[in-house]
């Protein structure tokens, strides 16, 4: 354990105000007793007012400030720092203090487990049945079930296992939070003399923070910064923005699966279904005719066929575009297939994680921003009026968030060709193997310049507004 540490200018730690913040337990145990008091409450007032007229505070929390707006900029930032206040993983420290601190079985011990719980008790439902988790008393019902079963496994067993392999959105913000421009690590010459391992003695999820460096890769971490606590060798420092993205690390099967995944039921089935299927020729689209093939040939009413083909042909995308692509380049570099997919899939992270801050920061000053304060209001009546928008739609200026897209293509581009030089190969070679490792984000590009082109050109169907983007509301509770 080292008590004192002179640190570098670009550790967070070393600046007391930010320190605070980020480390002083006194302040991390009052911010994370304050959420969990948001989060029962809010499941609590989901039951007692059920109705979005009644209650707009439930659904405010979970599907606007939690998730996306708090979600989507930290993890593009600071990484997994919803992880580290999180009510859940609050509660199961204490839970898997007095619990049975079991290992769990093998076939749990998946964190592929939470990826297609997210993608099919979400994405899958919310795309079939919109407005299934829509009112407060759906989200209620939602968190509840979801609490029960975490703190049922915080108890049996150890080391935080529903956060590693059960938690949706565990493996989600372990991925992209990879995008982001800051790193938990230790002082290499304090840990040499080290032989207690304090930092590693007080990670509830057994980890060793003094390896995250050598391996470039934070493992499960979630911020929590109870080693942080405990020894001053630990660092929380600035690096260049997916700084692990551009060195070798030991990839996770889960890992690029969420990123397949969360890409194609997100970005890609937006823009299928939230932004294309409003172009006039919208009818013509291969996903709206699967649709009304579905509808006409199964006839149940209450799903949306649009929206389910929607997804199934962004996933079929998505996943075609990046194995084929993958495919054609291992050949080229004659390299194995699965070395080079699980390789190169993680170059596909911006195309969400920092596309999508477009929508965020946009619908931050259309939506968000009046959502959550208004949202307050009604949760605790507050004697204030309520607020508006900072700004509408059709201002102008909020189109300057449209270059977070193309943000997120160039740095897609660059990860892409670093990961490239990890294998062998000739440079005309490497240069072909790069057009077709990268479809999936040429794909991304084309679709946001066809966006533009279809409103330009064929206009929206009649009755709807002139615009790319998503819905309000289908943002707000899915980006």
């Amino acid at each position: 354990m080292v008590n004192q540490q002179k640190r570098n200018k670009n550790d967070l730690f070393a600046y007391p105000f930010i320190s605070f913040f980020f480390k002083n337990k006194i302040f991390l145990t009052l911010l994370r007793t304050l959420i969990l008091g948001l989060f029962v409450y809010a499941i609590v007032r989901g039951f007692i007012a059920p109705s979005k007229e009644e209650n707009s505070f439930t659904t405010m929390l979970f599907w606007t400030l939690f998730w996306p707006f708090f979600m989507v900029v930290t993890l593009s930032t600071f990484g997994r720092l919803f992880c580290g206040i999180c009510p859940h993983a609050f509660v199961g420290k204490y839970l898997s203090k007095i619990g049975l601190n079991k290992t769990p079985p093998r076939w749990l011990k998946q964190p592929i487990i939470g990826v297609l719980l997210l993608f099919f008790g979400w994405w899958m439902v919310y795309y079939m049945y919109p407005s299934a988790y829509k009112t407060p008393l759906s989200s209620a019902i939602l968190f509840s079930v979801m609490s029960l079963i975490a703190f049922g496994f915080f108890f049996v067993y150890k080391e935080m296992s529903y956060c590693k392999y059960i938690c949706p959105i565990g493996t989600l913000t372990r991925t992209f939070s990879k995008v982001s421009f800051t790193w938990l690590g230790t002082y290499a010459n304090s840990c040499q003399s080290c032989k207690t391992f304090e930092c590693s003695k007080a990670c509830t999820y057994g980890l060793k923070p003094f390896s995250f460096d050598h391996k470039a890769s934070m493992g499960d971490c979630t911020l929590c910064m109870d080693c942080a606590q405990v020894c001053e060798s630990i660092n929380f420092k600035l690096t260049k923005p997916s700084s692990s993205l551009f060195q070798k690390f030991q990839s996770s099967t889960a890992e690029v699966w969420a990123i397949l995944l969360i890409t194609a039921a997100i970005t890609i089935t937006m823009s299928f279904h939230h932004s294309l299927s409003r172009v006039a020729i919208s009818d013509s689209y291969f996903w709206v005719k699967t649709g009304q093939w579905l509808q006409n040939s199964i006839g149940i009413g209450g799903i949306d066929y649009v929206g389910i083909s929607a997804l199934l042909w962004a996933v079929i995308t998505t996943i075609g575009f990046a194995s084929g692509g993958i495919f054609i380049a291992s050949k080229l570099l004659h390299v194995n297939f699965k070395s080079a997919f699980y390789t190169l899939s993680y170059a596909f992270i911006p195309i969400f994680i920092i596309g999508g801050l477009s929508h965020t920061y946009e619908f931050f000053f259309v939506h968000h921003y009046s959502n959550i304060v208004n949202g307050f209001i009604n949760g605790f009546h507050l004697p204030i009026q309520e607020v508006l928008p900072l700004a509408s739609k059709s201002e102008g200026w909020l189109k300057i968030f449209n270059m977070m897209n193309y943000i997120a293509i160039v740095w897609a581009f660059l990860i892409l060709a670093k990961r490239l030089t990890f294998f062998e190969g000739k440079f005309l070679k490497k240069a072909l193997a790069f057009i077709f490792a990268s479809l999936l984000i040429q794909f991304y590009l084309g679709l946001n310049l066809y966006k533009v082109y279809a409103f330009t050109t064929y206009g929206a169907k009649k009755g709807e507004h002139i615009h790319i983007k998503a819905p309000p509301q289908a943002l707000q509770e899915c980006h």
